[in-house]
């Protein structure tokens, strides 16, 4: 079975919107998701009695997105939004692997339920932990970012934010620094 179907449109007003959906096999649940890109979603919950049954709601909802106007958001399309901390050492310590793995979990959880995409990966160097978001709107995204490490209590002083096209990491701009920055750099 795929894993999650994540699909977006744009309403009348120009609002983006998403829906998503996926089997969680732990509780026999078909979950569904949706709501307006950067605010809460509303889940809804459906036991099933096994997988298969699970795949027939899938379907059905892949069917009904698209006759509904959604679709996904091709990776081209959307954007890398890097949630960075300065470290005291090159390559990290123990304790910055530890704030990499708070902060990846929380992130995770925090851009899913807004329908604000996913974190990609994350690395060490040059005194730094990057943090990658593949996200469909850079703006919501940011300030998501900067609730989501604040709430958690994740030394939102030493969290600089950068954005970049999809294809274009080198093009990366700051968003938001603790300091006077006005770069960001990998």
């Amino acid at each position: 079975m795929s894993g999650i179907i994540r699909v977006y449109k744009r309403d009348d007003e120009g609002t983006l919107l998403f829906r998503e959906a996926w089997y969680d096999e732990d509780y026999s649940q078909f979950v569904m998701n949706h709501g307006a890109v950067g605010h809460q979603s509303k889940t809804q919950e459906t036991d099933v009695p096994d997988a298969e049954a699970a795949e027939r709601l899938m379907d059905a909802f892949e069917m009904a997105c698209t006759e509904d106007g959604y679709a996904e958001i091709p990776d081209e399309e959307q954007y890398w939004v890097v949630a960075q901390y300065a470290l005291k050492t090159r390559e990290g310590t123990s304790r910055d692997r530890y704030l990499e793995e708070k902060a990846k979990d929380a992130l995770s959880g925090h851009l899913a339920w807004r329908g604000l995409g996913i974190v990609d990966r994350s690395e060490f160097g040059d005194a730094k932990l990057n943090i990658f978001c593949l996200c469909p709107d850079v703006n919501k995204a940011v300030n998501a970012i900067k609730v989501c490490i604040r709430g958690e209590d994740l030394d939102f002083t030493k969290l600089s934010i950068g954005a970049a096209p999809f294809g274009d990491l080198s093009a990366l701009k700051l968003k938001h620094s603790p300091k006077q920055a006005t770069s960001f750099t990998l």
